[in-house]
């Protein structure tokens, strides 16, 4: 809806007209829209931990760049930029958002640490250079992927995988 109608358009009674319920619904579960706009984000980025966790089950397949490109593009595509937006302009969602992190939800952190693994799985295989830094390589990885995600521009659209591409064609060794 918001990628669709814009920020302006994120009502209460906009989210359950387009749940089709209730409209006292939201406020059943959520004590306020900030904290739903909180809540929603917070639970992307488990999902996107989980699949950067099923990186290891990976390691020499496909191409190694091709695996981490998934985890990219999913991260990348995890929420519309409009939304992300909300989540970081509206101070009580950004508030609820940095609580939930704070509390231990996985987010970006933990996704560094299971692309870190798995490229050093990836090193032990003899996919990648013996001497790769797998640590640096994911802090890189993520950062470029958290910055993109938080800094893209709703109006301009994105092609995911084209920037997964480059992103990963700069940090991988040959």
């Amino acid at each position: 809806m918001v990628a669709r109608d814009g920020a302006a358009a994120l009502t209460s009674r906009a989210v359950t007209a387009e749940a089709d319920c209730a409209k006292g619904v939201l406020h059943t579960h959520f004590a306020s829209l900030d904290e739903f706009i909180a809540e929603l984000v917070l639970d992307r980025f488990p999902r996107s931990a989980r699949q950067a966790g099923a990186l290891e089950a990976k390691v020499g397949r496909a191409t190694v760049a091709e695996n981490l490109q998934e985890v990219v593009g999913a991260l990348l595509d995890s929420l519309p930029p409009a939304v992300v937006g909300l989540a970081m302009t509206r101070p009580a969602a950004a508030s609820h958002t940095r609580e939930g992190l704070q509390s231990g939800v996985p987010a970006f952190d933990a996704i560094q640490q299971h692309v870190t693994a798995y490229l050093q799985a990836e090193q032990h295989a003899g996919r990648i250079p013996a001497g790769s830094d797998a640590a640096t390589i994911a802090l890189a990885l993520v950062g470029t992927t958290h910055h993109l995600l938080m800094t893209r521009d709703p109006a301009q659209p994105t092609d995911t995988a084209a920037t997964a591409q480059r992103l990963l064609a700069v940090l991988l060794p040959c």
